[in-house]
């Protein structure tokens, strides 16, 4: 697999990593192939995304509905390295590896059992307002939130 130009060192990138959770495959989550269809990364990549703000602190004043700022997907991108099956095990790894005045690039590591990478991918979210849906910058504290997630 050619390297992805977010990356710049493969072994030091994957190493990076701190926050993860499994996920197991469910047989709807596979297509006419027996394999993981290619729609799915996006779903566990949107999990993984969910319970990082929440664990870091940031879900509650975005999933609550009388806070100011949303966060929205701007982009997103997967590559898929090897395939996955039905009933396999899974770790969705991923980290805030470039933060913004309102953004924050995010990478995606899902590993099997054995640790090897099976998609690799980056997404940059953007918090906007609830009222304008114009981009919001960070409060003090989100930025703070996000700068020691980096750290762990």
């Amino acid at each position: 697999m050619a390297k992805p130009d977010y990356i710049e060192e493969m072994e030091q990138w994957s190493e990076s990593f701190e926050y993860g959770y499994p996920v197991t495959v469910r047989f709807s989550e596979t297509d006419a192939f027996g394999h993981l269809n290619n729609t799915v990364a996006f779903v566990y990549f949107e999990q993984g995304r969910i319970n990082f703000f929440k664990d870091i602190g940031l879900g509650e004043e975005w999933f609550s509905k009388g806070g100011e700022g949303i966060p929205v997907t701007a982009d997103l991108h997967c590559d898929y390295v090897r395939q996955v099956f039905f009933d396999e095990k899974l770790t969705v790894s991923l980290k805030a590896a470039e933060i913004g005045n309102s953004s924050v690039d995010l990478h995606y590591k899902v590993t099997n059992e054995q640790n090897a990478i099976c998609m690799i991918g980056r997404g940059r979210m953007v918090q906007v307002s609830r009222k304008t849906g114009k981009a919001l910058p960070w409060t003090d504290s989100a930025r703070s939130l996000l700068e020691a997630s980096r750290k762990k």
